[in-house]
């Protein structure tokens, strides 16, 4: 597929009404008509004015000065509304549009890639595509009206000033944008990879920053993301050469375009049935300058099209990665809520897999999975919910495989609770609505106070509708922990599968925790609910039914 293509098949997301893109481009036609023809209305009063004639003469000529010099404002005031609404209606169209994809999509569309790298693409990326129509489509189509106004009006006072001025806008607007955006291709292939693994970085240093300064590695990430960020920079100064001769190419065509118009004229001027006025004359000369107005976005508008396509790609990456075909069904869930693993092995595609594990969950029952880093616990946790294919075996829920159930009834059943999920910048209650919609606040000071944060709720400002301003980094990473763990008991899923609950809490804390979370009697967790739990480090003395060592197989997946 063809970079032209790409953007294409991604602008196509921002569902862009042609009436509103249409009247964005009038406006700004408007604007730089009336620039034109104040530059060139100008020019006649001027020299009209310095042949001295009668002052009613230039009565019409002032008022028309001025009635355009107040309309070219209006008109750009009105341009300016007109693009930047079309623009952000698309970008939220965009948005909408995409998460909704990921949400019907493949789960390891999203789950597969690093938070810094699915945040460019869904944050930036997006962006990129609502900059294309506020910084090149509507001044590409303005660019392409004026200049054609400008050079017929100047060909009918004199065809060869008129083709000198053509020559001149296809240096200012085809010329220049090509070597801008050359330098804009160097710059964003070079940088790519850097500006990515710098929002990574710096999103983990900024998330994490706490935890990452007691381990000892605070120093390490940061200097990490900074040495991205430096080379992203250094790929922008590459691109500097091919940038400096765009930046000089549209003032050269200016003045080339002028000293042309001024020489034609002169050769003209003078007495004769073929002679140019005076008035003529500083027409010829002045309106060319009003004409390249329109082309000197163009650089920029070239530039916003590189960044665009090369954003469009990762776009459509991630549409593709969600359009893979995952098999699902659409029976109902309406068992007791027996979940079952035989020989599960489980494993990203390309990647190693797990050994093969088996597990009979019934109702209430409580099992512990353990494992070092990377050893597959929370990838045999996805699997299990569904959210990722078996490498190898099966899962079945109440007999029937996870594939075959209708995949919103299964989330209602089944719940993965990410370690990293995501805390909104929004109030306390509604962080803890995202699970279940119809919590009160009842409801949620006693699941609070269940997980050790009633003492923290109560000395909020505004209590549960305070707003965490700064998302996750409103929190400590032992509340954050907490905050999640609420947010898991509050869904109504009868199968709790908890990644990490403990994380972010001291040794003492974590271990009282899990022994909570793996005892039926501890009455935080409903007798008949489910509830697997994902550690690294298990307590000894935990009232777990199973617990189970899980290991990564050396052997890839297919």
């Amino acid at each position: 597929m063809t970079a032209s293509s790409d953007l294409r098949r991604a602008m196509a997301l921002l569902e862009l009404e042609p009436r509103r893109v249409a009247l964005a481009i009038l406006a700004g036609v408007a604007t730089l008509g009336s620039a034109l023809m104040l530059s060139g209305l100008s020019a006649w009063l001027i020299i009209r004015a310095w042949e001295m004639p009668p002052v009613l003469d230039l009565t019409v000529a002032v008022v028309a000065v001025r009635a355009l010099g107040v309309a070219r404002g209006l008109f750009r005031y009105l341009e300016r509304l007109a693009t930047h609404e079309t623009a952000l209606r698309g970008m939220t169209s965009a948005r909408s549009r995409l998460y909704q994809r990921l949400a019907d999509g493949d789960p390891a569309a999203s789950a597969g890639l690093r938070r810094g790298d699915l945040l460019a693409r869904t944050g930036a990326d997006v962006d990129a595509l609502g900059d294309v129509v506020v910084r090149a489509l509507v001044p590409i189509a303005v660019s392409a009206v004026l200049s054609s106004a400008a050079v017929i009006v100047l060909a009918v006072i004199s065809p060869a000033a008129g083709a000198v001025l053509a020559v001149a806008l296809l240096v200012a607007g085809v010329l220049a944008p090509w070597l801008s955006a050359r330098a804009a291709t160097q710059a964003e292939t070079d940088g790519d990879d850097a500006r990515n693994r710098f929002a990574h970085d710096a999103v983990t240093v900024l998330d994490h920053a706490a935890e990452l300064r007691v381990s000892g590695q605070l120093d390490r990430a940061s200097r990490r993301a900074r040495a991205s960020g430096v080379e992203a920079v250094r790929a922008t100064d590459r691109s500097a050469v091919p940038s400096a001769f765009a930046d000089a190419a549209a003032p050269l065509a200016v003045g080339a375009s002028v000293l042309g118009a001024l020489l034609i004229g002169i050769t003209v001027f003078g007495s004769g049935p073929a002679a140019m006025s005076p008035t003529t004359l500083g027409v010829l000369v002045l309106l060319p300058l009003a004409a390249f107005e329109s082309t000197s976005v163009l650089p920029a508008a070239a530039q916003t099209l590189v960044r665009a396509r090369i954003a469009s790609r990762r776009i459509n990456d991630l549409l593709d990665r969600a359009d893979r075909s995952v098999p699902h069904g659409d029976r109902p869930v309406d068992g007791p809520g027996r979940l079952r693993a035989d020989n599960l092995r489980s494993g990203w595609p390309g990647g190693s897999a797990t050994n093969p594990v088996t597990l009979d969950l019934a109702p209430g029952a409580r099992v512990a999975l353990v494992g070092t880093s990377g050893s597959g616990k929370t990838t045999t946790l996805m699997t299990l919910a569904g959210l990722l294919s078996p490498v190898s075996g099966s899962v079945t829920l109440d007999g029937v495989p996870l594939e075959e159930l209708e995949p919103a009834a299964l989330r209602h059943r089944v719940g993965f609770f990410a370690e990293d999920a995501h805390v909104f910048g929004t109030s306390v209650l509604e962080n803890l609505r995202v699970a279940r919609g119809d919590v009160d606040e009842s409801e949620a000071y006693s699941v609070l106070e269940a997980v050790g944060l009633g003492p923290w709720v109560a000395g909020l400002p505004e209590g549960l509708h305070t707003v965490l301003e700064a998302g996750a980094r409103a929190l400590s990473g032992g509340q954050r922990r907490r905050l999640l763990l609420a947010r898991a008991l509050l869904s109504p899923a009868r199968i709790l599968l908890l990644d990490e609950p403990g994380e972010h809490l001291d040794a003492d804390d974590a271990a009282r925790l899990q022994r909570r979370l793996l005892d039926r009697d501890a009455g935080l967790v409903d007798p008949e609910r489910t509830v697997v739990v994902v550690t690294h480090q298990l307590p000894s003395d935990t009232a777990a039914d199973v617990v189970m060592h899980v290991e990564k197989n050396t052997l890839p997946t297919a």
